[in-house]
């Protein structure tokens, strides 16, 4: 009796599970759409459209693209392999809330803007294979909360900065020029530590340095002083920070050369790197000219003096020439009247005889007592 029991119990909960699969499967609806010659993903297709294979076409994923694709907010799968893409822009797939895979091998994509993936917070299977991608700034993938499965198979990648609360389950990175100096040892210490399987271990190869080519990317043996920050640390991590800089120019002059004929959003890399250059050379001329100016303007202190020319004389000279020239048209006189002319000439030379004279004494006391 109790055995009968339990089926009965247990029976409507069946039911109900059978009929959620059954009406999940219902409301599938599969477009395909491959090797049509398609430059634009088409736009009257049916909304309600949950998987869409664009596969081998010549889609490039421009703006009008992504307009279209935001109709489609009830994808799971979404398939654009071996198509034209170069740039991923920032909200391409903002409205597609429900997606749960994402194929976007074979291209030729050389950009990844920071806000492409926002809004998957559904995806778990991200492809992204034999493009040609130089870097990935671990912060495009921050949105991806429930990602389980990144192909980053066959790009140009040679390091990785494992972003934080990066969950997956399986991630593929062979084909890829690693290099295997201490800038990767974050990324090995991930792949030992989490619960991470790296797919093709035995062919994810270091490409360099030489001596280090016979190693996976997962057991290269890493010398102490990756472990400790050692100068040689700080020089790598400047030389891998220059190199992200050298692409990311790139990478913006490639997005200039796209911007006319998609008008897409463009990221603030190059605007931030402008920003820097202009702040430091700012700065740099300010200091100088708080450094200079102090001696430029003491020199033109300096500079305002000039010597006295010789033909200026002084006027006491100019006067005592006149009345030398006054006395040489003077007729001839007795040697008293000579004497007194020239003390009446020089009357105004002050008699130096070390006492000062004072003005309140009387002059007639004076002689008087004389």
């Amino acid at each position: 009796m109790e055995t009968t029991c339990i089926p009965i119990l247990f029976w409507p909960l069946f039911m109900l599970l059978l009929s959620d699969e059954s009406q999940t499967s219902k409301t599938e609806v599969k477009y395909n759409f491959t090797k049509k010659n398609y430059a634009l993903i088409p736009a009257d297709i049916n909304k309600e459209v949950t998987i869409l294979d664009l596969s081998y076409n010549q889609i490039t994923l421009n703006i009008t693209d992504t307009s279209v694709l935001q109709m489609y907010c009830l994808l799971t799968e979404l398939y654009l392999i071996e198509n034209s893409v170069i740039i991923l822009h920032n909200n391409s797939f903002g409205n597609l809330s429900n997606l749960k895979i994402l194929n976007i091998c074979r291209n030729s994509i050389h950009i990844i803007q920071q806000g492409t993936f926002t809004g998957l917070n559904k995806l778990e299977q991200l492809y992204l294979c034999q493009n040609k991608i130089l870097q990935l700034n671990p912060d495009i993938f921050v949105p991806l909360k429930n990602l389980k499965l990144l192909n980053l198979q066959g790009n140009l990648i040679s390091h990785f900065d494992v972003p934080q609360l990066f969950r997956l389950e399986l991630i593929i990175l062979n084909g890829n020029p690693w290099n295997c100096s201490c800038s990767l040892l974050n990324l090995q210490n991930w792949l030992n530590t989490s619960n991470v399987t790296l797919e093709n271990e035995n062919i994810t190869m270091c490409s360099y340095p030489d001596s280090l080519k016979c190693y996976s990317i997962k057991t290269v043996p890493y010398k102490a002083e990756c472990y400790s920050k050692f100068p040689s640390l700080i020089t790598e991590e400047l030389h891998m920070n220059f190199q992200s800089i050298s692409n990311s120019t790139f990478n913006s002059s490639l997005n200039n050369l796209t911007r006319n004929s998609e008008h897409g959003p463009v990221g603030k890399s190059w605007a931030f790197l402008v920003g820097v250059v202009v702040t430091v050379l700012m700065t740099s001329l300010l200091i100088f000219i708080a450094v200079k100016c102090p001696i430029w303007y003491n020199f033109l202190l300096s500079y305002n003096h000039h010597r006295l020319e010789e033909h200026e004389a002084e006027p006491y000279e100019d006067g005592f020439t006149k009345n030398s020239s006054s006395l040489s048209q003077i007729p001839d006189t007795n040697s008293e009247d000579t004497t007194e002319i020239f003390e009446q000439l020089h009357s105004f030379v002050i008699d130096d005889d070390g006492f000062i004279e004072d003005k309140y004494i009387d002059m007639h006391e004076l002689c008087e007592d004389n």
